[in-house]
């Protein structure tokens, strides 16, 4: 083993040589390669979608796809406006304008509607005549008093046009499914040569975040000219909160990418007090940040909501190997040695360590990267590439950087007071901990006893929008339509009976309408099913229209083909509201349920509930899919309460044994990892007792805690095998470790602390108890490598005496 690592040090010296005495030319191909990377960046894109949480490939997404295929989007902005009084001709007329103008104005439109276009289904004679309800305008009183009668006495428009109450009103905007980006829009586009016109069809691409938002601002600029205080109105739905979310996040980037950017810049500065120990490992971490957004955009992968920490995260955590190769560099220059000597010694002394330690990162956050949850996915192998591009550059551009920039041995008396003092520091720290060992692991383990048993509380959430705070708009919009219209959020249930024709059936129809009855009973401790419809309500307006408009008539026909007579006078009436509820050729259908927004953790039992009752009801009339958001946000969380429990496994197993294999012996890397669990043990407590929930930013702490906390266990498990071979005292070993590794142990631990803490200030409330949980753990972490570890050192060298000579002759 010695041999080894022997050779694995000589190695990073002779590379090192190698690139010190080529600088420029390494300088050259490096911005060469890293140049053609970043050339990729205008091509990054965002996705903030439910949707975009789960991989293209989970048949959650692959339903929902095939859903919005043929039926469409079944997101859309809800408007929802409480005048003095609906049923007011002054308000009707504003609402026409303003229902009017948002048509004209509003792109990707597919479908607008509210009480000015909804549909009118009656019976004149022998005709069945479908009509905008406005399309005969009101002129009086008596007209309101006929209007008012006729809206809040139709099922189909209550909680989805009018509230139960009659107070609000709402107008729904459906924006297309498909991008409109490479869509031909040439007027000539249909005449193309026949074997071009004869060319397979790209896939096409759902809508897309911009197109959403700039769906959003002209809704909300039509909002802006027409709100006031006799037109109140609330603006909530999926595409607000996506668009809204999206904007707090790009916000927040920006913030923390300046503030993580100025505090590390500040910390170097602290640390080496030179301009060159600010520069060189700012533009190194830099450069590895804009490489890894480049590979991102070069693959095509997007931007999504936990990625969004990504670039102040490489920031603080790519910086940490520089600054312990430059503390040991201006060491040895400070002790005569030239600046190559100086930079070939240090990455012998530190080369296998660094590596070792962005290793054990990349491993810690690289376990995220198989999981069920695509942003964390995605984050777990981007991450773990920035770390490793930080490490790349680090061992190859700071040298070269080292042989140009002019450095100079620099060391006045104020400089030499600071580290005296934290000389004496370090030597108090090391003295206490090795002689003090069993007070400070059984202190430990009581804190670990008390955490365990505070994280039996733990728990898991999903619910994006709790994370906004209570300031925006769409939150308490949302809230505002979930109380009065009774849900902003729906469960697709599609009907396939399998053949042409077959929603005929009418003992399938009164099955589904008599599920929508049913399901609009289920209340479950504040998950209620606020409104189902489908097929059959449509059925019912038409058959009680064709018999004279009597209301015994409002149910589902007996007879197969009159059932299939009323469909097609239904759509020889010129409405193509059909084509919402079922396909061409009659043989699948949508059943709509809708919700309100809760915390999704609470829909799997709901959707659970619905499926059943669906099984038991419909039996082998029809085959039935789930789809909608709330499946989706349902699958979300279990997928990341699955993937959670994998990380967690994979990152402390591969982790121990990277361990083992870096110190040559099982019980050292076994007892080794008690000061790295201890930290997380730790936050996992202080969550289950202050209520934190488990959620999809919260769930990465412990994979990406222990990735960061093993690094100051390397460096110092590392220095301490050396030292202890000099040595052969426990205490001595321990204060060399601290006096050489220590500072830039303590230095790392505050930038990655900082970097986290943040994240504190972020407009998202979830962001705020992921930086401050992670933050305290690095700080846990660092106490633990500076007390923890000595003190096991310190008993295992005092009591194993045949593994302390095993540790002085190995080295």
């Amino acid at each position: 083993m010695k041999d080894f690592r022997k050779r694995i040090e000589n190695s990073f010296e002779s590379f090192t040589r190698l690139i010190y005495r080529h600088s420029y030319l390494t300088l050259f191909i490096m911005l060469v390669l890293i140049g053609s990377i970043v050339s990729n960046l205008p091509k990054i894109t965002i996705d903030t979608s439910t949707e975009g949480f789960l991989h293209e490939s989970d048949p959650a997404i692959t339903a929902y796809n095939q859903f919005r295929d043929q039926f469409g989007r079944d997101e859309v902005i809800i408007i929802a406006i409480k005048p003095d009084d609906v049923f007011n001709l002054a308000f009707l007329k504003k609402l026409r304008d303003f229902h009017h103008e948002l048509e004209d104005t509003v792109p990707y439109l597919d479908d607008i509607t509210s009480l000015v276009n909804a549909r009118n289904t009656r019976g004149e004679a022998d005709e069945l005549i479908v009509e905008d309800l406005l399309e005969n305008f009101p002129q009086n009183e008596q007209d309101l008093a006929v209007l008012k009668k006729r809206v809040l006495g139709n099922p189909i428009y209550k909680n989805m046009l009018i509230s139960e109450d009659g107070k609000f009103t709402t107008v729904i905007i459906k924006t297309n499914a498909y991008s409109s980006i490479g869509v031909e829009t040439d007027a000539l586009s249909g005449f193309e040569d026949e074997a071009v016109s004869d060319k397979p069809e790209a896939p096409r691409k759902f809508i897309t975040d911009a197109e959403n938002s700039e769906v959003v601002r002209a809704v909300r600029k039509v909002v802006a000219k027409y709100e006031g205080y006799d037109f109140p109105v609330k603006v909530a739905g999926s595409p607000v909160f996506t668009n809204d979310l999206k904007s707090a996040m790009m916000k927040d980037m920006r913030k923390f990418m300046l503030m993580a950017t100025l505090m590390i810049a500040f910390a170097l500065y602290f640390m080496f007090r030179r301009i060159s120990g600010v520069f060189m490992p700012l533009l190194v971490v830099i450069l590895s940040l804009l490489s890894t957004v480049g590979f991102m955009a070069l693959l095509g992968v997007p931007i999504k909501l936990p990625t969004q920490i990504l670039p102040s995260f490489i920031l603080a955590v790519g910086v940490c190997d520089a600054v312990h190769v430059l503390a040991i560099f201006y060491n040895r220059l400070q002790k005569g040695d030239n600046k190559e000597d100086a930079i070939v010694y240090t990455m012998g002394h530190s080369g296998l360590a660094i590596t070792m330690t962005s290793l054990t990162t990349a491993v810690g956050l690289g376990s995220f990267s198989t999981a069920a949850v695509a942003p964390i996915a995605d984050l777990g192998q981007f991450a773990s590439l920035g770390v490793m591009l930080a490490l790349l550059y680090t061992i190859v551009l700071l040298p070269a950087l080292i042989a140009i920039v002019p450095i100079k041995a620099k060391e006045g008396e104020e400089d030499k007071a600071k580290h005296a003092k934290m000389d004496k520091l370090l030597i108090l720290v090391a003295d206490f901990a090795t002689g003090h060992p069993k007070k400070i692991l059984v202190a430990s383990a009581l804190l670990v006893v008390v955490s365990i048993s505070f994280l039996l509380n733990v728990r898991f959430s999903h619910n994006p929008m709790v994370w906004l705070p209570d300031s925006m708009p769409v939150k308490s919009a949302t809230q505002l339509i979930d109380k009065e219209l009774k849900g902003t959020v729906s469960l697709e249930m599609i009907l396939d009976t399998g053949h042409e024709n077959g929603l005929y059936n009418p003992v399938l129809l009164k099955h589904m309408d008599g599920l929508a009855t049913e399901v609009e009973g289920i209340k479950h401790d504040g998950l209620f099913v606020g409104k189902a419809w489908s097929l059959a309500d449509i059925l019912k307006e038409i058959n009680k229209a064709l018999n004279e408009n009597r209301e015994e008539f409002y149910a589902v026909p007996d007879d197969r083909r009159l059932i299939a007579q009323e469909f097609l006078l239904f759509e020889n009436s010129g409405s193509d509201d059909l084509e919402d509820f079922v396909d061409s050729q009659f043989s699948k259908a949508r059943f709509t349920i809708k919700a309100p927004w809760i915390d999704a953790n609470r829909y799997p039992e709901f959707i659970d509930d619905i499926t059943s009752r669906f099984t038991r009801t419909i039996g082998d009339d029809a085959t039935f899919t789930v789809t909608g958001m709330i499946p989706i946000l349902g699958r979300t969380i279990s997928a990341a309460m699955y993937s959670a429990a994998v990380s967690y496994v994979i990152a402390g197993v591969v982790i121990t044994l990277m361990m083992i294999a870096l110190l040559g012996d099982v019980k050292l890397g076994l007892v080794s990892m008690l000061p790295n669990l201890t930290p997380i043990l730790l936050i996992l407590g202080i969550m289950g007792m202050a209520g934190i929930p488990l959620d999809m930013f919260n769930m990465l702490i412990g994979s990406i805690a222990i990735g960061l906390a093993v690094d100051d266990t390397v460096h110092f498990m590392h220095n301490f095998r050396r030292y202890y071979a000099e040595t052969g005292d426990a205490r001595e070993a321990t204060r060399h470790t601290l006096l050489t590794a220590g500072r830039a142990m303590f230095t790392t631990s505050v930038v990655l602390s900082l970097g986290f803490f943040i994240f504190m200030m972020a407009s998202l409330n979830n962001l705020f108890y992921f930086g401050m949980l992670i933050g305290i753990a690095i700080i846990a972490a660092v106490l633990a490598d500076f007390l923890m570890a000595p003190a096991l050192m310190a008993l295992m060298m005092k009591n194993g005496r045949g593994f302390s000579k095993k540790l002085k002759t190995e080295v």
